[in-house]
């Protein structure tokens, strides 16, 4: 009872972390309500903003990749209990994404596009539609459990995945994902770093699906490719 109490305690502090960084984040991206953003700040060298920037999203995409894989996981849960596993993947998420927000370097120039008028109304709703797919998305899929905190308090490692495709998951493979893309590409201003950054995740993302989707037909086999062969992986589509 004690470890399950204290294992659910740190689940519980893991996630509050990372709801703040996300929320953080949210705001980063999208220009609005945060002391520090992705295009504010004084400019400095543009090859040095460069290089630690490109540096920044390499070590969130590595975290993200190699502690999410399953021979990873099974020899990390060697170190850490089963019940804190999933919380722990959270907290070097949480941190990663930390690092990138604090020491991002601003490159304002040049802007690629600056759109006023109703079609950037239009780009604001679709930047909070993304981030609503998303949160929908972890929903849909156990968001409890997908963040560590079930398994924190069941003192236990997570019950093995059944292949479900609930709402969202019918029309596209990865709605996460999804909703992420288009956080990070409906902007009104698209500054030369908001560019960087757009493409750094967007470039992550599709290595990672790649990587996901090897997993999941280890796991599933044929079920989950004749799912893939339906179903649109980051555009919505369904076939027959």
């Amino acid at each position: 009872m004690l470890g399950t109490f204290f294992s659910a305690l740190y689940g519980l502090a893991v996630y509050a972390f990372f709801l703040g960084t996300f929320t953080y984040a949210i705001g980063f991206i999208g220009n609005v309500a945060v002391p520090k953003s992705l295009d504010s700040g004084m400019p400095g060298p543009l090859g040095e903003a460069i290089a630690i920037n490109v540096a920044l999203l390499g070590v969130f995409a590595v975290q993200h990749s190699v502690m999410a894989r399953r021979w990873f996981k099974e020899a990390w849960t060697r170190v850490v209990p089963h019940a804190i596993e999933r919380s722990t993947y959270v907290l070097f998420a949480s941190l990663a994404l930390a690092l990138l927000l604090w020491q991002w370097r601003p490159i304002p120039q040049p802007v690629i596009w600056s759109i006023e008028g109703p079609m950037a109304l239009v780009l604001q709703a679709v930047f909070w539609l993304g981030w609503g797919i998303l949160l929908l998305a972890t929903f849909l899929i156990n968001h409890f459990e997908l963040f560590g905190l079930r398994q924190a308090f069941a003192g236990a490692e997570a019950d093995a995945a059944k292949f479900r495709t609930p709402f969202l998951y019918r029309y596209v493979r990865h709605p996460i994902y999804l909703g992420f893309v288009l956080g990070m590409w409906a902007a009104p201003v698209m500054s030369a770093g908001h560019l960087l950054f757009a493409a750094g995740g967007t470039g992550y993302i599709l290595i990672g699906i790649f990587f996901e989707e090897r997993d999941l037909i280890a796991q599933f086999g044929d079920q989950y490719r004749r799912y893939r062969e339906q179903v649109g992986m980051l555009l919505p589509s369904r076939r027959s």
